[in-house]
Order: C-alpha cells, then structure tokens, then sequence
C-alpha cells in the first residue's frame, strides 16, 4: 500500500551523525558530493563533540538536515541513570516486574546474580480495576484513584510514569484514564496500550517501562541540542533502521536502544545494494563494542531483544553485540589467566597509546606488534609506542610471558569473541556464513576481519570505502520509519482474510495520522505483517500478510524448525504494519578504472599471527583506485581505520572504492 504525503524533502544536505563510545563520526552528502570527519566524543555530554564537528565542517544551515545516531538512552540504561519513574499495574500483579519468566539463561549457575532493577519495588502501584482478556470491563477504576497516584507521584517526586495494567491492549480505556487523572502533574506518561499493544504481560511491562525511564533523559538530551542547532532539522535514528522527526522520539525512546549500530546495518546494505551482494554479515568493530548482523535478502528484523537481561518487544534490527572492540581492556582474572573486555577504555581514558590510559587494550595490541600506524586522523593524533611497551609490559610480567605472546594474546582472544558472534547470527540459526561475504566496517575490523574470515570460512570481504564511518553513512540513507502493532485473536475458520483486512485499516489509519502529524517526507508505503503459530504454540512467526500467508506460515517454520504441521489449524495473535516514507536515494559516487599498479609509500616490520616479524609495504588508501589489486602481506592505511592484508588474500579495488578481498 503506497500514498503520497503532503511534505516535499526540503533539505538537500544531509548530514548523518553517529556518537560512539570512542568517536563521533560525521558524513556530509551534498547532491554527489561526500564530506567525512571524525572526533573523539565527550561522553559527559555528546552534544559538544557534535558542536565541534559542525564548527569543523562550516555548513550552511538554512537546507541542512541531521540524521542522528545516539546512545545516550542505551548508556542512560546500562549504567542505570534513568529518571525517577514510578510504575503502576493493576493491583496484585506489583511484582511482575520482579518475578519475570520461569526461564533461565544460565539454569544450574548457582551464583548467578540478578541484573540492578530499573526502578525499586517501593516505586510499584497496584490500583484495584480488572480488564478482561477480551476487553469487558469486570471491576471499574475507582473514584479516588486519580488524588491517590497524584500524591504518590508529588511524595516520591516523580519524573516519569509507566502504566502497564492488565489487558490494556485489549481495552485501553482504564491506562487512558490514569493519564487523564495525571494530566495536571505535567509529567512523561507512557502507556503500555500505546507503546506495544499486544498480550505477554512481563514483555509489555518492561518495555513500557524502559520507555518511561529514558523518555526524560533522551528528551533532555534532544532538546539541548535542538536548542544548540537551532532551525536545523534533526532526525533521530531508530532500532528498526529507519528514523523519526526528533519532535516525534519523546514518546518513542525505546525505540532508539540500537540508534547507533542500526545504521551500521543499513550503510552495509546499501553499498551491499549498490554492488549487487544480497547475503552480507555485517562487522563492526568500534573502540566499545562488536555488532554483527545477517542480511538475507533484506537486513534482519527481530522482536526478542534483550538489554542487561530485560526484554523489550519493539521491533529492532537483528545485531548480537559483545563487549569486544579496540578500547576493550586486557586484564588478568581470579584464574591467572588473560581476559579481554567486556569493560573498555572509551574516549577517555582511552587507550595506552593515547597517552592518559594505563590499561592495555586491543588497540594497544595491534600497535606493539606493528600493525597501525604511530599516528591517527590523518595524522593529527600521535600514538605513544614507548607507554605501550612500558605498560605491555608490565602485564606481561603478571602473566609470566613475553610481551610479544601477550599481545599475540590478546589479538586471538579478541578475534575468537569475534567469531563466537558471527556464528550467533549464522550458523546457530540455519545460516552458513561460507555462503555470505563479511561487510566489514568501523575503526578497528580492519586489523581482524581477513582473520575472522579465515577462521569461518568466508571466501570474500568487502571493505566499504569510508568503512570508519559506515554507521553515520548509513544514517543518511534511512527512510522514515514507523512501526505499529496490536492484539488480535483469530483461529481456524474464523483466521478469514476480510477480518483481518478490517483490522488492518484500524490500525493504518492511526498510523497515517501520526505520520502527517510528524510530517513525515517522502512517499509512505505501508507494509503488512501477521504473526502466526499453530494453535497451543507459545510463540510465533511473523510473515507478510499476502494471498497464501498460510502457506508462507508453513514453509517459514519448516525452515526455522525443520518440520511443518498442514493439517494443525493456525492462531493469529498481533497484526503489524510498518510505515515508511520512502525518499529517493542519492547514488554513491563511482570512479573510473585504471589498471596503474598501486605505489607503496614506505615498508614496516609487522607480527602476523603465529609468524615472525615480516617487513610488509605500506599503502595509503586514498592512493588506491577502481581495478587497482594487490597480494598480502600488505598494510593500508586509512584516515579513520588501517586494513591488515595478510599473506594468502588477495585485493582488488571495485568502482565504489570498496576493498573487495578473497582467500587466494
């Protein structure tokens, strides 16, 4: 389903930004032409990093757009400095947030700890009233509710609320009575009714809840930089891959948990597009963090994440993340033996080689043993080898080894973390990765990828070409993105395609409302979803809403599980549709072919796994032209991230400037 909206694209600069744990990196798209820059971040507050980027780059504003990739509301969460928020449930179920599910990641671990709460049980309300499963009403709010939950809000001094009560999504009229009982105490109200309509009772709670615990940080933090950008227009990243209006994320935080990664994906994607790849893995190595996703076709889409244990049930890209990047730290455990991340070093400290850490890490690693250059960003940023030594050392000597084998270490240990991740989102779920090509992009996958891909059996790697700001870069490229579900019970013979038509236009006409509120651009298309199980499963399979959905439920679950049941009626729970404006696309800018042979600039002495010292040339990427190819051992040396070419890999520059390598 297609309609055009009323809002032509007005900016014709864009600017995506993406602010990582380590670096804040910019891409500036302007018609055909491209603009990179990349500085550290300032974690204490990420809008300054942004500021000096702009200042950098000198862009005229009055047609300038920002697409923005944030963490602050993933970081906000994790280290658990959320807004006050109370949350309030129907009376007896105050504990379900507690309690959660009888399942257990690790079963027989018996000193297990418990991840730290988002809010205390003492800042959990139950109010008498009883929604039925099918929406009657079986006991009425009370009239005394609204003055008791607003004495409770003023006495705790509450900043944000979550209302999460019981079977809302199937009647939402008790969840909007709260919020209009609220209203006058001019506090963020997230209802569980609004932010995920559907059954599962701890899943909607927890995500309602996460919502209203970031929604006052992420909103401070948007609004500052509002304030300093003034009438730029800004746009925020989401999980789902595609972005919202900033004005529009206030009500939406949850769905910004992935903002950052998720436009790694889809800038992997693109360029996968642009050369004709439709089965990409994609590897983003960063100074925090790895994320690696599968892309079959179309990039990956879940609805079963988890963050620090809790589910959230919104629709997010598919990425698996470990604690394993280029500031991850090198320690020594209880054991005595050597242990890497999941803590880093970030911005600051930073590394050893930055010149304030005193913690070794990967990029300390790959310095010793000869494989980055002593400098970064185009050489305005010096790399202290002799701090290195001093503190490689010293970690040698706890390990009893020498400081050469530590570092060889800590590059295997990082590597095998690495490889862990990929074969989550591959082989652990049907996929071989032999028949994918590994994207590899970020700061650091450089230094491992060929590796990596060694190890798993992947036969081609593309490099993108600007691969240390693939994340910003694929922001730029994000359409708006909307997404919506609800509860909608269906079996057997009354699973019949005009009901469930009728639902759909329910749901779509909510959906096109908000999108000409936020005045989204472009021309929306909206895309239609059931999910499905056979009657008595507990889960189920999402599939497009098409003429033989049934017969596409059947050959999905025999792909996911190895059989199918075409006798067994099916259930229909939630339906979904997803709104998107789709914009037109700049293309990327191609180059023209030479067959010149590329020049070296020098020779350094580098460590190779499991080898002795070898002297390798040294290339500078922007030297590197379309149908230029060499042979490993070889170096290359970008401004944001250095590619290692062992001995065995063979590279050829594509028209794109992307570094495509295969096993020889």
């Amino acid at each position: 389903m297609t309609k055009e909206m009323w809002y032509p694209v007005t900016a014709n600069i864009k600017l995506g930004i993406d602010t990582g744990g380590t670096f804040t990196d910019f891409f500036l798209q302007h018609n055909n032409s491209i603009t990179t820059y990349k500085t550290l971040s300032t974690p204490d507050d990420p809008s300054r990093a942004i500021m000096n980027g702009l200042s950098h780059l000198d862009i005229p504003t009055d047609t300038l757009e920002i697409i923005h990739g944030t963490t602050v509301g993933t970081n906000a969460f994790l280290e658990r400095k959320g807004a006050r928020t109370i949350l309030i449930t129907t009376h007896g179920f105050e504990d379900v947030l507690f309690i959660g599910r009888q399942n257990r990641q690790r079963l027989y671990d018996l000193n297990l700890t418990r991840p730290p709460v988002i809010v205390p049980r003492s800042h959990c309300f139950g109010i008498k009233e009883r929604m039925l499963w099918d929406g009657t009403v079986q006991l009425p709010i009370g009239k005394t509710v609204g003055r008791r939950l607003r004495k409770i809000c003023r006495d705790i001094d509450a900043r944000s609320v979550a209302v999460c009560l019981l079977h809302s999504y199937a009647n939402p009229a008790h969840e909007q009575a709260v919020k209009d009982h609220l209203f006058r105490l001019h506090l963020p109200i997230t209802l569980s009714s609004e932010i995920l309509p559907e059954f599962r009772e701890y899943e909607r709670l927890t995500t309602t809840l996460i919502n209203a615990y970031l929604a006052p940080v992420v909103s401070s933090y948007i609004n500052r930089l509002t304030k300093k950008l003034g009438s730029v227009s800004l746009s925020i990243q989401q999980s789902n891959g595609g972005i919202l209006p900033a004005a529009g994320i206030a009500d939406r935080t949850v769905h910004t948990i992935l903002s950052g990664p998720a436009g790694g994906v889809l800038g992997a994607f693109h360029v996968a597009q642009e050369t004709g790849l439709q089965q990409i893995i994609t590897f983003d190595m960063g100074g925090t963090s790895t994320d690696v996703s599968l892309c079959d076709g179309s990039p990956s889409l879940t609805r079963d994440y988890r963050i620090d244990s809790f589910p959230i049930r919104t629709q997010v890209l598919d990425i698996h993340t470990v604690g394993a990047g280029g500031g991850s730290i090198a320690a020594v455990d209880a054991g005595g033996l050597l242990r890497i991340g999941p803590e880093s070093a970030g911005a600051s400290p930073g590394p050893v080689c930055y010149g304030k850490g005193t913690k070794i890490t990967v990029t300390d690693a790959n310095l010793f043993l000869g494989r980055i250059p002593d400098s970064l960003l185009a050489g305005t940023m010096t790399l202290d080898n002799e701090r290195v030594t001093k503190y490689m050392s010293r970690l040698a000597g706890v390990l009893g080894m020498p400081p050469r084998d530590v570092a060889r270490g800590i590059i295997r240990i990082v590597n095998t973390e690495m490889i862990k991740a990929v074969r989550t989102v591959s082989l652990e779920r049907g996929y071989d990765p032999q028949e994918f090509t590994l994207f590899s992009f970020g700061g650091a996958s450089g230094l491992h990828c060929c590796e990596m891909a060694r190890e798993l059996g992947i036969k081609k790697i593309v490099i993108p070409a600007r691969s240390g700001i693939l994340s910003a870069q694929g922001m730029v490229f994000s359409q708006p993105t909307l997404d919506y579900t609800h509860a909608f019970f269906l079996t057997g013979r009354t699973l019949n395609r005009q009901a469930i038509k009728n639902a759909f236009s329910r749901l779509e006409k909510r959906a096109i409302a908000e999108a000409e509120a936020l005045r989204l651009k472009g021309t929306i298309r909206i895309d239609r979803r059931l999910d499905l199980r056979y009657k008595g499963q507990s889960y189920e399979l999402t599939v497009p809403f098409e003429k033989k959905f049934e017969d596409l439920f059947h050959a999905m679950h025999d792909h996911d599980f190895g059989y199918r049941m075409k006798d067994a009626e099916l259930e229909l729970v939630s339906i979904r549709c997803t709104l998107r404006g789709e914009q037109k696309r700049a293309a990327l800018p191609r180059s023209s072919y030479t067959n010149n042979k590329p020049q070296p600039f020098k020779e350094t002495h580098v460590e190779l796994d499991s080898e002795k010292t070898r002297t390798v040339l040294v290339y500078k990427r922007p030297s590197l032209h379309n149908g230029q190819t060499m042979q490993g051992p070889a170096l290359i040396i970008d401004n944001y991230t250095t590619i290692l070419l062992p001995a065995g890999f063979f590279l050829k520059v594509d028209e794109l400037l992307n570094l495509v390598i295969t096993v020889n």
